[in-house]
């Protein structure tokens, strides 16, 4: 049952404008189950190709020898289980790993034994495996698994990178049909439009949502990967 808790000294203006501020939570909580109930609804989206991946050993202290050939299709652990890729900015162009993106994973890293539950994950970068993994012990993501694009053209398929190599992050989900056909159901990007820049995905990550229950905001804030 909805309880409203009212502290003490609470003004009649402060307690009409946060009831206000409730009933447009309310509606913005609404209004993403409809998109999202939109999205589950796509029709079926295109065959892919069975893009080869390179991977290092999953135990990341481990040696970064031997590196192996995995495809696409290797990353479906089971029938009917969609597959969620994170696409790494760091590679080719992107020499440096890409502070917001290292945010956004070291949070994947503590939750993806639950997503797992549910979907396989995993992480994909154009950087060289040795490279990647030294990145992901440098962060302790010992719960995620480092995919490496090699020399596919995965990336730049799905709009993470451009000719030149520039990188981008982008979450892209695929399904796998019963006769083994791999096909792309949603992709994302945070650049949304020309005058939306990096909040397309900011629902992955609680670090903007907490900063956005604050007086401050999120501010001009952005991530270092040196703290």
């Amino acid at each position: 049952m909805f309880r409203h808790t009212r502290l003490p000294g609470e003004s009649a203006e402060y307690l009409a404008a946060r009831e206000e501020l409730r009933l447009a939570e309310i509606e913005l909580m609404r209004h993403r189950e409809d998109v999202a109930a939109r999205r589950r609804a796509l029709p079926p989206g295109p065959p892919v190709d069975d893009y080869v991946f390179l991977e290092g050993p999953t135990d990341l202290d481990a040696g970064d020898e031997p590196v192996r050939e995995v495809r696409l299709s290797d990353l479906f652990t089971a029938p009917e289980r969609p597959l969620i890729i994170y696409q790494f900015m760091y590679g080719k162009a992107q020499t440096d790993p890409c502070p917001m993106c290292t945010l956004w994973i070291d949070g994947f890293s503590n939750i993806a034994h639950h997503v797992n539950r549910n979907a396989d994950f995993v992480i994909a970068a154009a950087a060289d495996p040795p490279v990647l993994r030294q990145h992901a012990r440098n962060r302790g993501w010992h719960r995620l698994r480092l995919l490496s694009c090699g020399d596919s053209t995965f990336k730049y398929d799905t709009g993470s990178e451009d000719k030149d190599g520039e990188q981008d992050s982008t979450v892209s989900v695929f399904t796998r049909d019963g006769d083994g056909t791999i096909r792309h159901f949603y992709s994302t990007h945070p650049r949304m439009s020309a005058d939306i820049d990096e909040r397309g995905i900011d629902l992955l990550a609680p670090v903007w949502h907490l900063l956005d229950l604050t007086p401050r905001g999120r501010g001009d804030w952005y991530p270092s990967v040196d703290y």
